[in-house]
């Protein structure tokens, strides 16, 4: 390809969570709209984008193993720019640390790719060219016709607010993010109205904190108004999902709204972190576990089929053999359909930091291991329980005669999967009858009965209600 071919070009990688993916198709959005084309290979690309990850050490490592191998392959007409989480907290060491980056851009600054690229243009880059402002105003600069959301299949992600402001002890968000930033109602609703004319089956809702969406707009119980507003206006995604819900801020009018609407899938993740009072304090989370056990039995009496999944730390500084029995039983007493246990990771930047008492790594990961062990057995009695009933589900992929999919018990790439023999319509969702359990993965047949003829209130067992 001809230097003047790949001037017009991008290649573009997107490490980390979801709400990274959001931003790097809106960054590639706002490329194509400025006429260049993107590659999927670097060689063909004048300019290369890591949306990079700084939320943890091995991110930040893959973030810069990525980077140093651009770097490494650039020649004299690409530029190598360094965007996204690592790129705003570390600034100018990110080209300490990988010698040769171009630019740097922020988190708060993704909206102006285009120019911050003709500007390296212009000035030849003889030195690296850094975006970082500090205030957070990705929201609010972002309506032009950019869609914020990642589509994957016939799934989407659709951010509906940035940054964050809780005061976790163990968490860079803050300083990454920004405080809490949430986007304009009518403008998250129009974009799901969109995503519903691109054939969208799942619409999943995220934020660093999504149950906090509307407070810095003068809203009380904004994500409940959110979720009305989009029922009403989306009437055809079948799927409505939400993710990253914080204790303490699931209200009696969000479990309503959930309960009142079956587009809103009864699932919801809740990251506690831990289950012991005192851990909790340190961490700097709420600490109310009688609210947890009074919340979790409140919305499985009103959304009956609910799967709640959760996030655990194991080896936060200062964490007893106590804390830990604590946390076991926690989680025993409680049966979440899902959850994920991480080892604590120091963040030099965080309050955690300074707690004197670091537990070892050997104690973290053995503590994980047990975590993990223990919720195994729970997981598979609550597969089990499916099997013999027919569930919706969205087909995501078919090959070697097989099927597969995820009901609405499943997010996107942390949860389970269902594989079903025969070949279904991709994209779409179909009924299938449950027939084996695993520990976290189901198996199923086509059932015979048209699709969404089956509810989820209004599941068959062996041929009853």
């Amino acid at each position: 390809m001809s230097k003047a071919q790949r001037k017009k070009q991008f290649y573009l990688l997107s490490l980390g969570c979801s709400k990274n993916s959001v931003d790097s198709e809106s960054m590639a959005a706002l490329l194509h709209k400025a006429g260049f084309s993107g590659s999927a290979d670097p060689d063909d690309a004048s300019i290369l984008i890591v949306n990079t990850c700084g939320f943890i050490e091995a991110a930040r490592q893959e973030s810069i193993g990525a980077l140093q191998e651009l770097v490494d392959l650039k020649q004299r007409d690409q530029l190598v720019i360094a965007a996204g989480c690592m790129a705003q907290r570390y600034g100018s060491e990110v080209v300490e640390w990988v010698p040769g980056i171009d630019g740097v851009i922020g988190t708060r600054r993704w909206m102006d790719i285009v120019p911050f690229i003709r500007q390296l243009r212009r000035n030849k880059h003889p030195e690296p060219l850094y975006h970082l402002p500090d205030d957070a105003t990705t929201v609010g600069r972002d309506e032009r016709g950019v869609l914020r959301a990642s589509i994957q299949g016939a799934s989407a992600y659709l951010k509906i607010a940035d940054g964050c402001r809780r005061p976790c002890a163990f968490c860079a968000i803050p300083e990454i993010k920004g405080t809490l930033v949430s986007r304009p109602m009518q403008a998250v609703i129009d974009e799901a109205v969109r995503l519903q004319h691109n054939g969208v089956r799942e619409l999943i809702l995220i934020a660093q904190d999504s149950t906090d969406y509307g407070s810095d707009l003068g809203l009380k119980n904004g994500l409940a108004q959110l979720l009305d507003g989009i029922v009403a206006a989306a009437p055809d995604i079948p799927w409505l999902r939400i993710m990253y819900a914080y204790p303490g801020y699931v209200t009696d009018e969000l479990i309503e709204t959930m309960a009142r609407h079956e587009q809103i899938l009864p699932y919801l993740d809740i990251p506690l972190q831990h289950g012991h009072r005192e851990t909790l304090k340190r961490m700097r989370r709420p600490a109310n576990i009688d609210w947890v056990y009074r919340t979790v039995e409140k919305m499985r009496a009103a959304i009956p089929d609910l799967a709640i999944r959760t996030t655990f730390i194991v080896g936060y500084p200062g964490e007893t053999d106590e804390e830990f029995d604590a946390l076991k039983q926690f989680a025993t007493n409680l049966q979440f359909d899902r959850f994920g246990a991480f080892t604590y990771s120091y963040e030099a930047s965080t309050p955690s930091a300074t707690v004197a008492w670091q537990v070892p790594e050997e104690v973290k990961q053995a503590r994980r291991d047990e975590l993990m062990a223990l919720q195994q057995p729970i997981s598979l009695a609550k597969n089990q329980a499916l099997v013999g009933k027919v569930l919706p589900m969205l087909v995501e992929g078919i090959g070697d005669g097989m099927s597969v999919g995820r009901t609405y018990r499943d997010a996107p790439e942390i949860d389970g999967m269902v594989f079903v023999p025969g070949e279904l319509p991709v994209g779409e969702i179909v009924p299938v009858r449950i027939d084996g359990a695993m520990v976290y993965d189901l198996t199923g047949v086509p059932d015979t009965l048209p699709a969404y003829s089956v509810t989820l209130d209004n599941v068959v067992v062996d041929g009853k209600k």
